[in-house]
């Protein structure tokens, strides 16, 4: 029992004395062992809140001599203020008087500064947009700079800056008469960029290897025309830039490239015809089929028109032709009466004429049926158009305008299918109506001397 409370009390003392002891007392064995570890645990602990006491004075007088050179700092700061806000009005209210007098002082050069900004802005935007820029870069960037410094400032222009304004304008106004070459990076249509010589016409165009330029926007860099105009324009670009002092002939854009630049836009035959859709491919494979018809009826009317009158002067019948035909009717029937031999021609001349007259009916029907369906075509996509407008509006001009035209592609083609194979069934029916006209001429020829050989 006394063993058990020894080492209760041995606990006790060990939290008491906590973890200032470094060593690891061992177990007392009796009560004098315990008074002298207690007794020795209790005068750590004096010594160490001693140390402890001193270090926390030692940080007061610290912390106060830090406070005290704060309060001090502060109250260097507010004077430093005050002194600084008095220099600071002191300071605007001679702002204010400097600039009264450099206004009254000033006078109407305040309005040359505002004339010049305007000239300078004005020249700036038009040399970014001069084929002239790309021989002479950074003009535009120079006038640009000099507006802003202008409307920035209340500083006068130099003579240097005001005569650069003058300068770019007298340049701009030489070289708009002058036609140049000289070598720039040019970039191609396949995006690829190339140096290559260019020939500057003014400040209208530029072409390079047979081929219109386009002002990059922005730039002082040009590149080649997506689409290029036709043929006979740019046969004026080779000669052009083949020409030597004398005078050549050249289709030049006075817009500066606006015109040019439409033909993006424009589209050409083949995206015409495929503006017309479904509609518009049918009507042109039925007017290919009425022309390969007519141009086989063409061949044969006329083949079979010159053996008709070969045969006209001939009194021996010949096969190969329907006068030829007819007339062997004659001889194949030599003692009928004038009444069966009538009968006996009239049936070879039916014989004839679904050979004369063939497919000339299906020709007429083409000519007839492209233009409705060029109607129907026109229907369809105004209805179309009508649609996009219910859902879109009509905020967008160029929608409504761009879907009409598509509408109008299909009656645009019927017409032009129409109208030729109206010309060709005319042609070739006259003809072939000739041709029946001498069978049953000469079919009465031959009943009328029938008849007076029977009288």
């Amino acid at each position: 029992m006394l063993k058990q409370l020894l080492t209760s009390i041995s606990a006790v003392a060990l939290l008491l004395v906590g973890s200032s002891a470094n060593a690891v007392m061992q177990e007392p064995i009796n009560l004098d062992q315990l008074l002298q570890q207690l007794q020795q645990g209790q005068f750590e602990q004096t010594e160490e809140n001693k140390q402890r006491e001193a270090r926390f004075r030692a940080e007061a007088n610290e912390q106060a001599r830090i406070l005290r050179d704060a309060i001090a700092e502060r109250d260097r700061l507010e004077k430093l203020s005050e002194t600084l806000e008095t220099q600071f009005e002191r300071n605007e209210i001679e702002l204010a008087e400097v600039t009264d007098t450099l206004t009254q002082r000033m006078g109407s050069l305040r309005e040359l500064l505002g004339v010049l900004q305007q000239v300078a802005g004005d020249t700036s935007s038009k040399l970014q947009t001069s084929f002239v820029s790309v021989e002479y870069p950074g003009r535009s960037e120079q006038l640009s700079a000099l507006a802003q410094k202008m409307g920035s400032s209340s500083k006068l222009a130099s003579i240097a800056e005001i005569e650069s304004v003058w300068l770019a304008l007298l340049q701009e106004m030489t070289e708009s008469g002058k036609v140049s070459k000289f070598n720039t990076e040019v970039t191609l249509a396949n995006g690829e960029k190339a140096n290559t010589q260019v020939t500057r016409v003014g400040t209208f165009n530029m072409v390079a290897d047979g081929r219109y330029l386009e002002l990059v926007p922005g730039t002082d860099t040009v590149a080649e025309l997506i689409r290029q105009p036709s043929g006979r324009y740019l046969d004026t670009v080779s000669a052009l830039e083949n020409a030597d002092s004398n005078p050549v002939k050249f289709a030049m854009d006075p817009t500066g490239g606006s015109i040019l630049g439409l033909l993006v836009q424009a589209p050409d035959l083949g995206e015409r015809i495929d503006q017309g859709g479904t509609v518009g491919y049918i009507i042109l494979a039925l007017g290919a089929i009425g022309l390969i018809i007519a141009l086989e009826r063409f061949i044969t009317l006329t083949l079979m028109g010159g053996k008709v009158k070969r045969q006209m002067k001939q009194d021996q019948p010949n096969d190969n032709n329907p006068l030829g035909r007819v007339m062997a009717v004659q001889r194949k029937y030599p003692d009928v009466d004038t009444e069966t031999l009538e009968l006996k021609l009239s049936e070879a001349i039916l014989r004839e004429v679904p050979k004369i007259q063939r497919n000339l009916t299906f020709i007429k029907i083409i000519s007839v049926v492209a233009p409705l369906m060029g109607l129907l075509g026109t229907v369809t996509g105004m209805i179309n158009t009508f649609q996009a407008i219910t859902l879109f509006g009509t905020g967008d001009p160029k929608l409504m305008a761009g879907g009409i035209s598509q509408a109008l592609v299909t009656t645009v083609l019927g017409l032009v299918v129409a109208i030729p194979m109206t010309l060709l069934f005319a042609t070739l029916n006259t003809r072939s109506r000739h041709i029946v006209h001498i069978l049953q001429e000469q079919a009465s020829g031959i009943i009328a001397e029938r008849s007076e050989r029977s009288h």
